[in-house]
């Protein structure tokens, strides 16, 4: 009974968001009340459960994911993004303009959001194949491959974040680990199926897109902008402190008593990272640049703004997740998967997989994916950081029409309907597939 219940709960959910177009945070909100309610929590708990879940997820990801989301929004406002980007592209020639797309939006992508930086590179995209006289989409596919695997698997984005913290993995490996899968994942679902995908939809890369919806786009003069490499290392700065805190405690263990080890730790925890590096974005991207502070918080108080829905909705997911555990529906799950073979990064991904397919959100699929699957993990001895990566990998399967990223890639493309499907969603579920084939190869090889 208590699957069934999720079930129908999942159900309801798409009901509410898809045919009733309701707002996602006011549809898991009513869907949690009415599955808390019918798994058997008491009453008098049920909010209590719900608050519990919205709190302890936003108070673990809040701090990470409002300062990424400024972080990102100073680099692009400044033109440190386009400086990236155009360097790159430059520098690689005319003749490997794809690896050039591949690397800049890797990242762009590692520093903003999946949609900031989709709206950030498809003009630079529009003008270079229009300059080069290349397909549209022989660039948009590299493009979205490196954006998506890095929304995926990389921290500060908001899937492998709140994943990690539910699930008690260290962020640092999450980002080591991920970095390793997502590499060798992008060169695959990017370059290497573009070739494919020009097979199958040679249609597709006959479109010429459009991307007037985006309204007027901020111009710069490259030489306005910051320098390639203070753009990149301001870019790149939380995930260079996040990497040497990591590297040293998987050498050297705990700080322990040692002060110089302590402060490494301190300044490589993903909060104090990610605030050293706003700081420092504040300086180059801004001070530096003769910018006032005032333009500079109108900047961050954007940013903060933009994603408050997206904080309502994870938190909404926080609290389906918290009413499955104390509904104990995970429990039930680890009842009946007790004794078998089955890895639990397997699990993770298949549960994330169908409920991505399911909901759309990637996000809120990952989310209620821990509801699921943390009972089970005291069963194992996982590692908790792959299983991590395995709940991000899954909940990117399958991008299709609910989903608001299959629609902004269809009408700036110019695509049809099979021709997105044949290129986004396809891409979508081969990052997946060969993410959780590169996640398996390194449990097995950290083994």
């Amino acid at each position: 009974m208590p699957l069934v219940i999720v079930a129908i709960g999942v159900i309801l959910l798409i009901v509410l968001i898809s045919k009733f177009k309701l707002n996602t945070f006011v549809a898991l909100l009513i869907v949690s009340f009415c599955v808390a309610l019918t798994l058997g929590i008491p009453m008098e708990k049920v909010v209590s459960t719900i608050e519990t879940g919205i709190g302890g997820t936003l108070g673990h990801i809040a701090l990470i994911f409002g300062l990424g989301a400024m972080l990102g929004r100073l680099v692009a406002d400044a033109g440190g993004a386009q400086r990236i980007a155009m360097t790159l592209i430059n520098k690689f020639g005319e003749t490997k303009i794809e690896w050039a797309v591949v690397v800049s939006s890797f990242i762009v992508g590692i520093a903003m959001f999946f949609e900031v930086g989709l709206v950030l590179l498809i003009p630079i995209v529009f003008s270079i194949a229009k300059e080069m006289k290349v397909s549209l989409l022989s660039l948009g596919i590299p493009m979205l491959a490196a954006l998506l695997a890095t929304h995926s698997f990389l921290p500060p984005h908001p899937g492998p974040t709140v994943i990690a913290g539910e699930y008690g993995a260290d962020i640092g490996k999450v980002l080591l680990y991920g970095i390793i899968v997502a590499i060798p994942t992008v060169l695959i679902a990017g370059p290497i199926f573009t070739r494919l995908a020009k097979k199958i939809v040679p249609s597709a890369f006959e479109k010429r897109g459009s991307i007037d919806s985006l309204g007027d786009q901020k111009e710069f003069n490259l030489d306005d902008t910051p320098s390639f490499n203070i753009s990149l290392l301001t870019a790149m700065f939380p995930v260079i402190l996040m990497l040497i805190a990591t590297g040293v405690k998987m050498v050297i263990g705990n700080a322990g008593t040692n002060v110089v080890f302590k402060v490494i730790a301190f300044v490589g925890d993903p909060s104090v990272a990610m605030l050293i590096s706003l700081v420092i974005a504040v300086y180059t991207m801004g001070i530096n640049r003769n910018i006032s502070i005032k333009e500079i918080t109108r900047s961050c108080s954007s940013a903060a703004a933009s994603i408050g829905m997206m904080l309502l909705i994870i938190g909404g997911g926080g609290a389906f997740k918290q009413v499955l555990i104390n509904g104990g529906v995970g429990k039930y799950i680890a009842v009946i998967f007790a004794g078998t073979s089955m890895s639990p990064i397997l699990l993770a991904w298949i549960v994330a997989a169908i409920l991505r397919i399911s909901l759309g959100s990637a996000t809120v699929a990952a989310i209620s994916t821990a509801g699921l699957v943390i009972p089970m993990l005291a069963q194992y001895d996982a590692n908790l950081a792959l299983v991590t990566l395995a709940t991000g990998c899954g909940s990117a399967i399958a991008s299709h029409v609910n989903d608001a990223g299959f629609w902004m890639v269809k009408e700036y493309f110019g695509l049809t309907l099979k021709e997105t499907f044949a290129t986004w969603t396809l891409l979508s579920t081969i990052t997946s597939v060969v993410g959780l084939m590169f996640i398996l190869a390194l449990d097995a090889i950290i083994k």
